[in-house]
């Protein structure tokens, strides 16, 4: 797929799938459903054909609705499925009437109640499956735990790993030591990917700028290269930030240094190959 792509965006509907961690108060501008057509609309601001759906709550439920969108606006879905119970038989349901191809799985393990969730065993055993089935994981986790990350990717060797929203890096200002040296470790793995994502939902919106971002960027250039990052909005949370469009923007505005081809890396081909998008 040579097209521009949006790898991480969410979509849901609160009446079927609550999303409880949703404060109508503090999150305003997404404390509402999202479907389709918006995600269509979303897309045309960005000047992107696709994007990959990922799972907003540990629900085999709603993996099962997500996964029967009809719109050319949606290129896969990374899906829920329980990694410590039998993977096939779910991902057999997922896909049962599936009008999207299933490109990956993830876990919210960042806010699992076992902070060692990815060293169980049987963790382990649901993520052979996915190597067998040729899926992705995607890491959604804290600063904290990238050295779990680390040791769980060097362990599967075999399997692609997706890092979400470059690992919580710390906000403009802070200190990145640590994130920046746990990021260099992970990213010494060959089989983990990173998306440059998620940076701005925390910020408020006209408060920050490209430069206030540059940091975690370049970091994270450094480190996976422009092969190994994949740009992703992060829509509809990027809305508490000011929107996907600024954001996309601002990350051109970072990577003006690469050439043309890296930066079509970054903003599809690298989704496009990673999650075998056709």
């Amino acid at each position: 797929m040579n097209a521009g792509i949006d790898a991480h965006v969410h979509l849901w509907n609160r009446a079927v799938d609550p999303q409880d961690w949703i404060d109508p108060e503090t999150m305003a501008p997404i404390a509402r459903d999202f479907g389709a057509p918006d995600l269509s609309a979303m897309l045309d601001s960005t000047g992107l054909d696709g994007a990959v759906v990922v799972q907003s709550s540990n629900s085999l439920d709603e993996s099962i609705r997500l996964a029967g969108l009809d719109s050319p606006a949606v290129a896969g879905l990374v899906a829920w499925v329980d990694l410590a119970a039998e993977v096939g038989p779910q991902l057999d349901r997922i896909r049962e009437n599936a009008a999207v191809p299933v490109v990956g799985v993830r876990h919210l393990v960042h806010i699992d109640p076992d902070p060692e969730w990815m060293t169980r065993k049987e963790i382990g055993a649901g993520l052979a499956v996915l190597e067998r089935e040729g899926l992705c994981f995607d890491l959604v986790v804290r600063e904290w735990q990238l050295p779990q990350a680390t040791r769980l990717a060097a362990r599967h060797s075999g399997l692609r790993f997706v890092l979400d929203h470059l690992g919580g890096p710390p906000g403009p200002g802070q200190d990145r030591t640590t994130w920046t040296a746990r990021l260099r470790e992970l990213a010494r793995q060959p089989n983990v990917v990173a998306k440059v994502s998620g940076l701005t939902s925390g910020l408020a919106p006209g408060s920050w700028r490209a430069d206030d971002l540059a940091a975690p960027v370049m970091i994270a250039l450094g480190h996976f290269g422009a092969d190994r990052l994949l740009y992703g909005s992060d829509w509809p949370l990027a809305e508490l930030g000011g929107g996907a469009a600024p954001w996309k923007s601002a990350l051109e505005t970072l990577l003006e240094g690469l050439s043309p081809s890296e930066r079509a890396r970054v903003f599809g081909g690298n989704a496009a190959d990673v999650y075998s998008l056709s």
